[in-house]
């Protein structure tokens, strides 16, 4: 088993990019493993490790598709209807009620 590079923050060579910086370029990882890690220091909690993947090796993003924007419209709609009176809430229902604010109190 061998061990990834480790890098500091800011200090990654070119070429390497983390999740966020590939999306934000419209890439993905695409299957690739991860070439290496980048190490920001923390004083409480340990250090924040962020994984790094080659940008030549990666792909681009796969469009959002109407099926897919269908789905997700779905899923917020359910977040938002209250399980109690059934009525669209405006708002994402807290899961610590359960229920929207005239049912829960």
């Amino acid at each position: 088993m061998s061990t990834l590079p480790v890098y500091r923050w800011h200090l990654a060579p070119d070429g390497l990019a983390t999740r966020r910086q590939l999306r934000a370029a419209g890439l993905r990882p695409g299957g690739q493993d991860v070439v290496a890690e980048l190490r920001r220091p923390r004083r409480k909690r340990g250090p924040l490790i962020a994984y790094l993947y080659r940008i030549d090796l990666a792909r681009p993003v796969r469009p959002f598709t109407a099926a897919k924007r269908a789905a997700l419209a779905r899923a917020n709609a359910a977040r938002r209807t209250c399980p109690h009176c059934g009525r669209d809430a405006g708002y994402v229902i807290p899961a610590h009620l359960g229920a929207c604010n005239p049912c829960s109190a």
